[in-house]
């Protein structure tokens, strides 16, 4: 009995060892679906840095073309901007993302990157992301963009840093002035020696006068300048008036001190009536107001020659809201028919952007708005295919460089009805809603 009561004992501790194997055999099976999969995640680039929350996604260059970027960046310094193109120029380059395939390892991109953000006013965002990017010291490019920001925050001790640390090309004239200047404010003998050096290399006899001055410590220093980052340094430190002189087109909006705004606005000068009146306020990004006032107002007692205009103030409202408004699409389309030949072309014009948002147009609409003449687009139409195929894709940073470079060709006053209508739907498709509705406001009011 104990032999047999043993062997039973056996066989169930056989059983229990052989089981828990079994259970962990099939685990692999049972848990397969549950698998966590790790991913690796790109280092940061030159681009990942941001200068401050611009409500854009770290996935805001996905796709992007290096040879846009490279295109484009750099001409948003040179050309003057529309308020509705700087807007959006300013946030697609302040947002911190991995930067265009190809680009995001380039310093020289990088500095074309914050040499723009300066000259749109966003000094302080070039400021963050070149406290954040490293081997600055080691691109000249890099670093001439840290003391330019440096200088137009009135921060020379900063700059004269950045001058300091800089390793490579030393010996090209920007550093040789800043250095002058640099030495000039420690008081250092070396600084008329430096000067001469500089003007023996590049004479800049507005430079020379000034820094001269400033070593001479009297005398009359002549008229400020503002050229550059350093005739600003200067002219400043020596307590010039410096609304004597019109600013250079690259450092007027480093100078304007104005914060970035959520919403553009546009210098509109208002004329006599309400109309007009409201208009003006919807211009400087008051809607509420806007709005109130339009609520006042009775169509029927709108003299006939400012019915347009007021369907113009409605069109204003609803891109500025963000609304599909049928009614005055249709009554847009309805003006574009009728009437004096300037007055049918604002019509038009205004019918042909507010659709642009979305908001659609009934059949009858559609067919009287197909008979319309109204002036082919100016942009390449290379570049506004591929900007309306990078918006199907969501591409909202190519679409957005694509925009901008049809922008700043088009100069301040922004792009023709026709290429207008073309970004708003490729802005609005890529999920640059409010970019598109600031481009629309625009094209309304240079309308009214």
């Amino acid at each position: 009995m104990q032999t047999a009561r043993f062997r039973i004992r056996a066989v169930l501790t056989a059983c229990a060892l052989v089981l828990p194997f079994s259970a962990l055999a099939q685990a692999p099976a049972e848990i397969s679906s549950e698998t966590v999969t790790a991913t690796t995640l790109q280092a940061p680039d030159l681009f990942s840095a941001g200068g401050r929350d611009t409500g854009l996604g770290p996935d805001l260059w996905l796709d992007a073309s290096a040879s846009t970027a490279r295109t484009v960046i750099p001409l948003l310094a040179e050309r003057p901007l529309s308020p509705a193109a700087s807007a959006l120029a300013r946030a697609v380059l302040a947002t911190g993302a991995r930067g265009p395939q190809g680009a995001g390892d380039d310093p020289d991109a990088a500095a074309a990157r914050l040499r723009t953000l300066i000259a749109l006013g966003e000094v302080s965002a070039a400021r963050s992301i070149l406290g954040r990017t490293a081997g600055v010291e080691r691109h000249e490019g890099l670093s001439r963009a840290a003391a330019d920001a440096a200088l137009l925050a009135d921060d020379d001790a900063g700059a004269c840093q950045v001058a300091q640390g800089l390793s490579v090309d030393r010996d090209q004239i920007y550093w040789l002035r800043l250095r002058a200047y640099c030495q000039a404010l420690a008081g250092a003998p070396a600084a008329q020696l430096t000067l001469d050096l500089a003007q023996n290399v590049e004479r800049d006899a507005v430079f020379g006068r000034l820094l001269g001055a400033r070593l001479a410590g009297s005398g009359d220093p002549g008229a400020p300048s503002l050229r550059n980052s350093l005739d600003y340094a200067l002219s400043r430190n020596l307590s010039l008036d410096l609304s004597e002189v019109e600013p250079a087109a690259p450092i007027a909006g480093a100078l304007s001190g104005e914060a970035p705004q959520p919403m553009a606005r546009w210098p509109v000068i208002a004329t006599e009536g309400p109309v007009a009146a409201a208009i003006a306020v919807l211009a400087q990004g008051d809607l509420a107001l806007a709005e109130n006032v339009r609520a006042t107002l009775i169509q029927d007692e709108i003299p006939q020659a400012e019915v347009l205009d007021l369907a113009l103030l409605d069109a204003l409202i609803a891109a500025a809201s963000g609304r599909h408004d049928r009614p005055t699409l249709d009554r847009l389309v309805e003006r574009g028919g009728v009437g004096e030949a300037r007055d049918r072309r604002r019509a038009q014009d205004a019918a042909l952007i507010l659709s642009a948002l979305g908001t659609p147009l009934d059949p009858e609409a559609r067919g009287e708005f197909a008979a319309f003449s109204v002036a082919a687009p100016k942009a390449p139409p290379a570049r506004i295919f591929v900007m309306e195929q990078a918006a199907r894709a969501g591409l909202k940073g190519e679409t957005a460089l694509l925009a901008l470079w049809t922008s700043a060709e088009a100069g301040l006053g922004g792009p023709a009805p026709a290429d207008r209508a073309r970004i708003i739907a490729a802005l609005s498709a890529a999920g640059l809603a409010d970019h598109a509705q600031a481009y629309a406001v625009e094209g309304l009011l240079a309308l009214r």
